[in-house]
């Protein structure tokens, strides 16, 4: 299967909301209540709000589509000075930018979508100034976190992450990222 990676518009925000319906759940430790995880869509994941993260200057938003331009996959990356705390006091590689969001429809896991994407963003930091790149992954998602390896994040640090009304536990994962060089294979 082939597959385009590129930046987000506002009018793939229908399209962003429906994959992130789909994907943000099956991210979410087992004890995430369905109640939590639809609020949190709502807040955060609505097309509305997709629409905000394609217009901001601050952020860059990238989708995967497959050949017959169906959504696949969409990394989120914010530009800047993390705001929370905890995130501030782990991050150790300045300026910095967050990988806020990394999400592939499951029907496409293992077909190299999401190192794509991965390799999208980590390119758009390094070219908005990033020094390195940061996230924050559930405790309890060992999938993701061996994802993260792979691709040169390692634990810096915990923040806490509200999902409905229930504080989750994130490791804070950090990367450099090396001027002039693809971000993938500089790990």
């Amino acid at each position: 299967m082939s597959f385009a990676i590129r930046p987000a518009t506002a009018a793939d925000a229908v399209a962003l909301a429906e994959v992130a319906a789909v994907t943000f759940p099956l991210a979410c430790p087992p004890h995430t209540t369905e109640e939590a995880k639809a609020s949190f869509i709502a807040a955060v994941l609505s097309s509305d709000r997709f629409v905000e993260y394609a217009a901001d200057l601050q952020r860059r938003l990238f989708v995967a589509e497959d050949d017959a331009g169906e959504v696949i996959g969409y990394t989120l990356l914010n530009i800047g000075e993390p705001a929370d705390d905890d995130v501030r006091a782990a991050v150790t590689v300045r300026p910095t930018a967050e990988l806020s969001k990394c999400y592939v429809m499951p029907g496409h896991h293992g077909e190299g979508v999401a190192g794509r994407l991965m390799e999208a963003s980590l390119g758009a930091a390094a070219d908005a100034g990033a020094a390195g790149v940061w996230l924050g992954v559930n405790e309890e998602n060992a999938r993701a976190q061996r994802f993260y390896g792979k691709h040169g994040f390692e634990r810096v640090g915990a923040k806490r992450f509200l999902v409905g009304d229930r504080l989750e536990h994130d490791w804070v994962m950090e990367r450099a990222l090396v001027p002039g060089r693809s971000q993938e294979a500089s790990g």
